[in-house]
């Protein structure tokens, strides 16, 4: 019995044993702080009315931020493959290596490894939600596609007592995919919890996550051309670029990433203490309004990216370097990374509830730990940083209200001083039109470790590059009202690094700029909704960067309740286009997408039918993907990397509140 079935059966298992019923819907808190009951001291009982008999409350917010988020109840997209949302491209394949087509370039500040081409799968630590509910809360997610296509995940929160939640989330990835050994097969979860003492003087967060991505590499096929060939419509004939006696499910080449993060940040904080009453009196909650807080955070993170080749060919590796290898002989390299970061912070507040400036600043020290490991010796390099840290910021919170942050971070000591990232935004929420935002970032950053070093028993380099800089200026405009969506981006880097064709890290001096607009606008005619959304992209000069001028994607449904609205659908069809150009490579040797300008991508735009609906918490869709390879050739993702085959996918949502 596969792994998903287990985990299946036993979480229908456990939601049969536990008491209480299933809600008819989520709903949200009708004032702040309302799960926060204490005990009512003038009848000496709990006061948790609202805990017990009302319809449960479901939300969740960010680390240090205040504004809540809702779970998803729509359905007008749910037919999407959520990892790839919005302009994401993979391999060809559920699971495996990815890139952003819209331009967006790494984010680091201080020593990092560098490899990112599963981020989209993985759960980061600063991203972790933290919920509260008053009822247990689960939810139950499953895909399933063509050619054993799989996506499962299970989250279940449930708050101990009002002031105390704990939360987890496991979610399966595997992919046999429609070619010659490219399976895929990832491991994600977390663990939240977060904990406000009665009085809300003491606060913390804790959080702990683990994501494993394997993949197997193909190379891609040798030659698109055979894909219009009836010999080959079984594309598990087509030749790849890897293939071999080892066997014929699995690859003898494969990476493989694995990190594993700890966060603690806990707070205690000093202020005005107030007692808030209902109408009748009868109800109290105490009310802390903050004047001062003093903050420690600590992470720790291990990460460990691994490299295999089980059977080497001097041919396969012509170009990156040059070797003979024998019966038995194997390629491996594995590097490492763990880190220690601990940061106190000192935090001030100004202003009446709801509408408060805050501020933080205070001081962090880093331990960093580099290892290169390839069967004969490792390389080890420890690194001990020191930075400073600090941040305004004003959330909205309420209609009509401006919302600031500015905030930066600077190295001054370790391999990575000088190394800063400053940004400053500003928020206006327009009341019933929506909100207006704009803001600019500059950041100063040292090259990633797997940059400056590669090594395996066979081969190794080392390398060495300024830090590289980028600027970014943004605005954007969020409109429900009338169904707009508008934002402007330009981005200035320079000392820009970047994978070459030849597998070798470069850094491109010249300074260069891309533009970006992005526009989405939604028309509504009676049941039918038309949804449009286009990105225009322009790189000044040679740059070294692989992005299509134009992208685009279009969405016409019919949507519409039925049976006393107790059914809800959404049919139609969606087509996804960009213009031609030239696309980033993808190289097995280093787990990373290159530059390449000699492969320009001409393809057919992407279609899919669906058929999606809800009924009370429960969501399902029915789609027909790829539908264009029925009169076209395949989808080309990445030079030598075709997508999938006109498929079958199904998937469904099942949110329980007991």
């Amino acid at each position: 019995m596969s792994r998903i079935r287990v985990v299946f059966i036993v979480w229908c298992i456990c939601v049969c044993l536990c008491p209480g019923k299933a809600q008819a819907q989520v709903t949200t808190p009708s004032t702040p702080g309302a799960l926060g009951n204490v005990r009512d001291t003038t009848a000496n009982k709990t006061n948790n009315a609202e805990w017990k008999d009302e319809t449960a409350i479901v939300w969740y917010k960010l680390l240090n931020a205040e504004k809540k988020y809702f779970p998803d109840s729509s359905i007008h997209t749910f037919h999407r493959r959520e990892f790839l949302q919005p302009w994401y491209g993979d391999l060809g394949n559920m699971g495996g290596a990815a890139r952003n087509l819209y331009f967006t370039p790494e984010y680091r500040v201080g020593p990092t490894l560098g490899y990112h081409v599963y981020d989209i799968y993985r759960t980061d630590i600063d991203s972790v939600p933290y919920y509260n509910t008053t009822r247990p809360y689960s939810a139950f997610t499953f895909r399933l596609g063509s050619k054993l296509e799989q996506v499962s995940r299970l989250l279940h929160s449930q708050n101990i007592n009002p002031f105390w939640n704990v939360t987890a989330q496991y979610q399966k990835i595997n992919s046999q995919g429609f070619y010659k050994i490219q399976r895929s097969n990832n491991d994600n979860a977390f663990v939240s919890t977060n904990y406000k003492s009665k009085k809300q003087h003491y606060e913390l967060y804790g959080a702990f996550t683990y994501n494993k991505a394997q993949q197997d590499e193909n190379g891609g096929v040798t030659d698109v051309s055979l894909l219009d060939s009836a010999a080959f419509s079984d594309r598990k004939v087509v030749p790849v670029l890897f293939d071999s006696d080892y066997s014929q499910k699995r690859s003898a080449v494969t990476n493989m990433s694995r990190d594993v993060s700890v966060l603690l940040n806990h707070s205690y904080t000093v202020g005005k203490e107030d007692t808030v009453y209902n109408e009748d009196s009868t109800d109290l909650r105490y009310r802390l309004i903050p004047r001062f807080r003093v903050t420690h955070r600590m992470e720790f993170r291990s990460e460990k990216h691994l490299y295999k080749d089980l059977r080497p060919d001097s041919l396969k590796y012509t170009g990156f370097f040059e070797s003979q290898f024998f019966q038995g002989d194997s390629v491996y390299s594995e590097q490492r990374w763990s880190k220690i970061d601990n940061r106190f912070l000192l935090n001030g507040f100004f202003g009446k509830p709801g509408k408060q400036l805050a501020f933080s600043a205070g001081v962090g020290n880093r331990y960093d730990a580099f290892q290169t490991r390839y069967k004969i010796t490792p390389a080890n390099n420890d690194i001990v940083s020191n930075y400073i840290i600090g941040e305004v910021k004003k959330e909205v919170l309420e209609e009509g209200q401006w919302g600031y942050n500015a905030s930066a971070q600077f190295y001054f000591t370790g391999a990575s001083a000088g190394d800063f990232l400053l940004h400053a935004s500003a928020t206006k929420d327009l009341k019933n039109f929506g909100s207006i935002n704009a803001g600019v970032q500059q950041q100063l950053q040292s090259n990633p470790y797997n940059y400056t070093i590669y090594a395996n028993e066979f081969f190794q380099r080392k390398d060495s590059f300024s830090k590289e800089s980028i600027t970014q200026v943004y605005i954007n405009l969020y409109s429900d009202k009338l169904n707009l969506w508008f934002g402007v981006k330009n981005y200035v880097a320079a000392n820009y690094m970047y994978i070459h064709a030849d597998q070798t890290p470069k850094q491109y001096t010249t300074p260069f700029n891309i533009t970006q607009v992005w526009l989405r606008k939604l028309f509504n005619i009676g049941n039918f909704v038309l949804d449009n959304e286009v990105v225009f992209q322009n790189r000044t000069g040679d740059a070294p960067v692989n992005v299509p001028m134009l992208m685009g994607r279009h969405q016409l449904a019919w949507e519409s309740y039925m049976f006393k609205k107790r059914l809800k659908v959404a049919v139609g069809v969606e087509g996804r286009y960009h213009s031609p150009y030239s696309s980033a490579g993808y190289s097995p040797f280093l787990n990373r997408y290159y530059y390449q300008d000699v492969v320009v991508l001409s393809n057919t735009p992407q279609g899919t039918v669906f058929f999606n609906f809800k009924i009370k918490q429960f969501r399902a869709s029915l789609s027909l993907d790829q539908v264009q390879q029925l009169f076209s050739t395949n989808y080309i993702a990445a030079p030598n990397y075709p997508a999938q085959d006109f498929m079958l996918r199904f998937g469904f949502t099942w949110m329980l509140t007991n």
